[in-house]
């Protein structure tokens, strides 16, 4: 069965645009080990959402995925008032087309900067593994107006993340 972590390390890929990588960096760059690492890919190419001989995601397939499942399969509810970083509509790209008044979206944790709604990530190592990349912060976020956002969060999340894997919706 396909895991949280095994999206978070199929969009840090999506991240690296291309970029060679190795499974050690991934793993120091996501916080996780390099079996974990490793466990994640293999799963995601058991799940046709990797290409192993291409060392890439299947984008067609990771959009589908994300864009018809991930409210599903990994659904959360917003927690209680806290410190963390912002995700979702709270957070770019988002955040320049989404406007509310209502606070934020947040990732938990204590060196964050923005008071918001808690929202648990799809793995523990998201909050600092974000702070090194933002293009895997902007995915993430996509990815969690795909989780909880309303319609209008959803279809644009949608459109940005489809247009971020060159596939077409």
């Amino acid at each position: 069965m396909l895991k949280a972590k095994d999206l978070v390390v199929l969009l840090k890929l999506v991240a690296l645009n291309g970029q060679p990588w190795t499974y050690r960096e991934l793993a120091s760059s996501l916080g996780m080990s390099v079996s974990s690492v490793h466990s994640a890919l293999q799963q995601a190419a058991d799940s046709h959402l990797y290409h192993k001989q291409d060392r890439r995601p299947v984008f067609r397939n990771l959009n589908e995925m994300l864009v018809h499942g991930v409210r599903y399969v990994y659904p959360d509810t917003m927690g209680a008032v806290t410190r963390g970083i912002p995700t979702a509509h709270g957070t770019s790209p988002l955040i320049e087309e989404i406007r509310s008044s209502d606070l934020p979206p947040v990732w938990p944790t204590a060196e964050g900067d923005t008071r918001g709604y808690a929202l648990e990530p799809l793995h523990p190592s998201v909050p600092e593994a974000v702070r090194q990349d933002p293009a895997l912060h902007e995915l993430l976020a996509l990815v969690d107006a795909l989780r909880i956002g309303r319609a209008r969060e959803r279809n644009r999340a949608a459109k940005l993340l489809s247009d971020r894997f060159g596939v077409r919706l």
